[in-house]
């Protein structure tokens, strides 16, 4: 049985590597369009959007890899020498060293979430004077990226110009509605009940989005609708202080729900489970995880930007708007 199973893992392992080579090669060979390489599948979603056929996309850090820390591994410098333009998220999310300093260095990176930066610095959140680089999780600060790829692909291949163009407008109307409608259905929700507890800060940006009032969006105080005990990036260690700042804010505010993350270790909410729950608040962890820093695999609800999006809304709607969801029933 032992040996059978090391068989089907092994399978598994190969096919997934193989199935991740035959795509890199399939993009080196597009000689006729546009290497776009995405340092995360969030970028390569709008890319394909807006190039179509004319690009030939890739993603760096695929599947659950954290891109917070992600270094370069062996053919990743090829790729990186051979895209035609890099597109990244910026503001700090890329910032494993040797990742890092191949896009500082390089002349064909365009960084969205600085362009966004530059543009608008009102829309861009810190915490504790670092800049928060999880934009991609309010779709309406997504899609202002989309004239930034519509102008690195126009530069590139200037007699589709207006094509891109077109099809960016056409995306940006299909995210606002998507963005519109998310806030209208979160908006149903008392706002009572509408505070998320999740693995790191991933969900700053979503939280001022999609779960704050209007005046909270407008004048601030959404911040109180969103704690996690692990940081921007999930590396830190959690400490006693960490679980018991979390735990008042959970009885402050009624919270018997938290949420893990597709892509970062569930060892912290498990922690904050037991510590919770050692104190009698009955925690529960909602079954099925949240997308944060990474997209879901081929055919789960998160395959896609707005799918994941769109599952992360619903999903925390079931568990905040049903009782006895929240209560495991």
């Amino acid at each position: 049985m032992k040996k059978t199973l090391s068989l089907i893992l092994s399978f598994f392992l190969i096919w997934g590597c193989s199935t991740s080579e035959r795509q890199s090669q399939s993009w080196a060979a597009g000689e006729d369009r546009i290497k776009v390489l995405s340092t995360i599948a969030m970028i390569e979603d709008l890319v394909k959007a807006i190039g179509g056929e004319t690009v030939a996309a890739l993603t760096l850090i695929r599947g659950e890899l954290d891109p917070h820390s992600y270094q370069l591994v062996k053919g990743d410098d090829e790729k990186l020498a051979m895209a035609d333009i890099i597109f990244c998220s910026g503001l700090g999310l890329e910032h494993g060293p040797s990742l890092r300093e191949s896009l500082v260095m390089s002349s064909k990176a365009v960084c969205l979430g600085d362009e966004i930066y530059q543009t608008d610095p009102s829309v861009i959140l810190f915490l504790q004077k670092t800049p928060d680089p999880h934009i991609w999780m309010d779709i309406s600060l997504w899609a202002k990226g989309i004239p930034f790829i519509v102008s690195a692909l126009s530069k590139q291949n200037p007699e589709q110009a207006d094509f891109y163009k077109q099809n960016g407008e056409a995306l940006t109307k299909k995210m606002m509605e998507s963005h519109l409608i998310l806030q209208q259905e979160m908006a149903k929700i008392p706002e009572e009940k509408r505070y998320l507890v999740t693995s790191h800060d991933a969900f700053n940006y979503f939280t001022r989005a999609y779960l704050s009032t209007e005046k909270e969006r407008a004048e601030g105080g959404w911040e109180k609708r969103f704690v996690a005990p692990e940081g921007l990036a999930p590396e830190s260690q959690l400490s006693s202080t960490d679980i018991r700042l979390i735990l008042t804010h959970i009885k402050e505010y009624n919270i018997n729900v938290i949420f893990s993350e597709s892509n970062v270790s569930h060892a912290s909410i498990v922690k904050l489970l037991d510590s919770g729950n050692e104190e009698g608040l009955h925690l529960i962890i909602a079954k099925g995880p949240l997308y944060g820093d990474a997209m879901g695999p081929p055919g789960s609800p998160g395959d896609s930007y707005l799918k994941m999006i769109h599952h992360d809304v619903f999903t925390i709607i079931k568990y905040l708007d049903h009782t006895d969801v929240a209560n495991g029933k």
